[in-house]
């Protein structure tokens, strides 16, 4: 056969990405042309394309892969010498428009082109054209069609009110790792919009939806909830005074004074309050604290896979400096849903070859990353919608009523890019809104995001199981250091007992002890060295270089709010202890009824009877039948029960009583009783 014809077959046959196959076919899909009317340029672009279909689709994300691949085919056209010096300069700036995409009844076609990369990279492009592989994929038609509806009507609302003209959405099932749903834009057929890029995969910045990685690193540290940082006007960069002005000889552009959404500085503020009301300065000096490398560490292990060169970054990053994917972010929160276990993401199920050989399957790979408590922490945190009023109000997009959701939002700088991502354990959502071009928006966070977000929450919810969170432990231990459980008003405390005013001893209730800080404010860097967190403090706090820029506002902020607190000195530590709350103070309470004289038969109602005595007149009582708690009850200590109502009941028995009086002392007793 003659190589003419060879080539003729070939040119009729090659494949040129989805269902195009055929030089004729493919210049009418792309150029709406012939074949034989097809520029020099567009001949090259379409050369270019059966090394890879897939990936150098002009319908693709690989746009710059095919211009360099259709400038390789121009150079060696010119070395041939198939083409003038003149040709080639011309035909590789030519800007040549491809036409756009028209709908072919494709469902969810940007995860299909997702699957479609996926698959040709791991087989390649002849296996996927020609190899008749049947694909068994996780999307959730239902869902996907839904959040196709929700972020184009989002978009487009978002294109009238803030000039936010496209969305993304993904969602996850955070126990599994499966792909649910994928929408890489308002409509793959939207040319105006580049509306077949998958921005699900672009890499974008996130903006405050980083935080949470940097504060599940602090939490790893031995920083608590209750933490204190102070919110207010701080340098960062060194190279600048406290104030923000360049040193001699600097770059005034180095300098890094980041503000919070509102403008405004709060002062001191619990580590809660921080993450849920997404407060700027606490962030950043927590990720200083927590450190760059480790904080980096946490955000790979926990998905993030796009911010390899820590060199990079600098504080920033915690408020959305580095650039990441919708899709890794959705993916990473699934670890806070899943109580510290990731799942990597998967869009496949099974993969089977022409005679039904399956290539490769599902299987589970979970692997623990985040410690559990942390993770609850976490979305204790993120779904308190009580903590987030201040910033996002009682009824924002984040809060959907019935049903408990951790949730949180992120804006960049100008309004680039808006985020809200949340999740319960059953599913997690990520959504961006913004322009793929980089355009800024009138508005961020939750105002665009933030209603696609919750129309497709509320959406996937109807249909899952209403699963909540498992409650944190949020127990501190009392030997770690005041600044890290809250008091931020001085590094030496004791407690007094409220009722005798004397130091407290291990005796006094809980109820009845207070903690005293002598007053000495300073920022959390004279406590705490961030080389050893629960540690001493450190010998010399001004060794840090960070210590004067944070040290002088909070001073400043002192001089100006110290009037509105009570102050506390030494001398006001009290001499004596608690004499109120001893082992002899303790109520004494006797049960006469039921008791181990009389024996009770299954149906008798027994009424139960006591008798007090003690320095503080009873308050209350706590009543268990075989240590199975059954009421509280308060003056005239009521309370009466059937044998053979008790789940427990056994032939020998035994009651116990609790006891608190008014001082908050605590005792206990028991007694036996026996039923036929």
């Amino acid at each position: 056969m003659p190589k003419e014809k060879i080539l003729e077959y070939y040119l009729n046959e090659v494949p040129y990405g989805g269902t195009v196959y055929g030089i004729e076919v493919a210049s009418k899909t792309y150029f709406n042309k012939k074949a034989l009317d097809l520029s020099l340029a567009e001949a090259a672009y379409l050369a270019a394309i059966p090394q890879a279909p897939s990936t150098l689709s002009p319908y693709g994300k690989n746009r710059d892969k095919l211009e360099a691949r259709k400038n390789l085919v121009l150079s060696r056209m010119l070395q041939l010498k198939f083409i003038t010096k003149e040709e080639y300069d011309r035909a590789k700036s030519e800007v040549v428009a491809f036409s756009p995409r028209t709908a072919t009844g494709i469902t969810a076609p940007h995860f299909v082109f997702f699957i479609k990369d996926y698959l040709e990279e791991k087989y390649g492009p002849q296996i996927i054209e020609f190899g008749g592989l049947k694909v068994t994929t996780t999307l959730d038609a239902g869902l996907q069609a839904k959040a196709e509806e929700y972020v184009k009507e989002g978009a487009l609302q978002n294109e009238k009110d803030w000039n936010g003209k496209n969305a993304g959405l993904v969602a996850i099932d955070p126990k599994t790792g499966q792909i649910l749903t994928m929408v890489g834009s308002r409509d793959y057929f939207d040319k105006e919009i580049d509306g077949n890029f998958n921005i699900a995969t672009a890499n974008r910045q996130p903006g405050s939806s980083f935080k949470p990685f940097i504060y599940a690193t602090a939490f790893n540290k031995g920083f608590t909830q209750d933490t204190v940082l102070f919110d207010l006007p701080t340098e960062f960069q060194t190279t600048c005074d406290p104030y923000g002005k360049a040193l001699p000889g600097k770059n005034q552009a180095d300098c890094y004074m980041p503000s919070n959404y509102d403008g405004k500085f709060r002062g001191p503020r619990k580590l809660r309050d921080a993450l849920a009301q997404s407060i700027n300065v606490p962030a950043v000096k927590l990720f200083y604290l927590s450190g760059l490398s480790d904080s980096l560490k946490t955000a790979e292990e926990m998905g993030i896979s796009t911010l390899g060169d820590i060199g990079r970054y600098g504080l920033t990053l915690v408020i959305g400096g580095g650039e990441v994917s919708l899709l890794d972010m959705t993916s990473a929160y699934g670890v806070f849903a899943n109580n510290g276990i990731r799942n990597p993401y998967t869009g496949i199920l099974k993969v089977e070859d022409l005679k039904g050989r399956v290539l490769e399957e599902f299987r589970t790979s979970e692997r623990e990353v985040l410690p559990k408590n942390t993770s609850l922490l976490i979305s204790d945190i993120l779904s308190d919608n009580n903590a987030r009023i201040p910033t996002f109000g009682a009824n924002s997009p984040l809060n959907i009523p019935g049903r408990t959701v951790a949730a949180k939002t992120g804006t960049t700088n100008s309004n680039k890019d808006a985020w809200t991502i949340g999740y319960t354990p059953t599913i997690v959502v990520g959504v961006w809104a913004g322009n793929n071009d980089n355009t800024p928006m009138k508005k961020g966070g939750a105002a665009l995001a933030g209603p696609i977000w919750n129309k497709f929450m509320n959406e996937a919810l109807s249909v899952l199981p209403n699963e909540s969170f498992e409650q944190p432990d949020l127990a501190v231990d009392p030997n770690l250091k005041p600044i890290l459980r809250g008091i931020w008003q001085g590094g030496e405390t004791f407690s007094v007992d409220k009722i005798s005013g004397k130091l407290a001893t291990p005796l006094t209730p809980p109820e009845s002890a207070e903690e005293r800080a002598i007053t000495n404010v300073h920022t959390i860097l004279y406590w705490v060295d961030r080389d050893d967190i629960t540690g001493p403090p450190p010998a010399n706090p001004s060794s840090n270089p960070q210590f004067s820029h944070w040290e002088i506002p909070v001073q400043n902020w002192w001089a100006r709010n110290g009037g509105n607190y009570s102050i506390i000195t030494s001398s006001q530590k009290p001499s004596m202890i608690d004499d109120v709350h001893t082992s002899s103070s303790k109520p004494k309470v006797a049960i006469l009824e039921p008791n181990d004289i009389a024996s009770y038969s299954p149906e008798q109602k027994i009424s139960l009877k006591i008798s007090s005595s003690g320095l503080f007149p009873l308050q209350k009582i706590d009543i268990f039948i075989n240590d199975v708690y059954m009421e509280t009850v308060e003056s005239p200590f009521y309370f009466s029960f059937t044998p053979s109502e008790l789940a427990n009941l056994k032939e020998n028995n035994e009651i116990k009583i609790v006891s608190y009086d008014t001082a908050y002392n605590r005792g206990e007793t028991t007694a036996k009783f026996e039923v036929r």
